[in-house]
């Protein structure tokens, strides 16, 4: 595993970790329950803590393809959220997530970056990480 590679794993386990404590920041601290699509946003980020943090102590860059598809599918889940939170057509047919709605916005700084969109924010840049790592690991081939 080359430097470069090294450094893209830990920068990877770095915004993971920094999304995972921000997600608990909002919810424990701040007292923001989470709906229940942020939930899943997190079934999707936590995982990759752990994950990418083995796969540093082990220097394992072929774990890329997983963390690509557990943020793909993450990020997917928060712009479908982000969707339903600032655009009029989507959140007119949301469904109804239970007790707290996920049109709700507990944040909205600068009128657009709210939960999800931190969490996409990751998502994407994780998926960025993994694809360049992915291509890195081709190219050693």
């Amino acid at each position: 595993m080359s430097k470069r590679q090294e450094n893209i794993l830990l920068s990877m386990w770095g915004v993971a970790l920094v999304a995972t404590m921000g997600s608990l920041y909002f919810s424990e601290i701040r007292g923001y329950e989470p709906c229940e699509l942020c939930w899943i946003q997190r079934i999707f980020m936590y995982p990759l803590v752990i994950i990418i943090g083995i796969a540093y102590v082990q220097k394992n860059v072929k774990i890329a393809l997983t963390t690509l598809v557990f943020s793909v599918i993450g990020g997917c889940i928060s712009l479908y959220h982000y969707g339903i939170q600032k655009l009029d057509f989507l959140s007119d047919s949301a469904p109804a997530c239970g007790r707290v709605p996920c049109t709700g916005q507990y944040i909205n700084y600068l009128g657009f970056i709210t939960i999800p969109f931190l969490a996409l924010t990751a998502f994407v840049l994780i998926a960025g990480m993994s694809i360049y790592l992915w291509k890195s690991l081709k190219e050693e081939k």
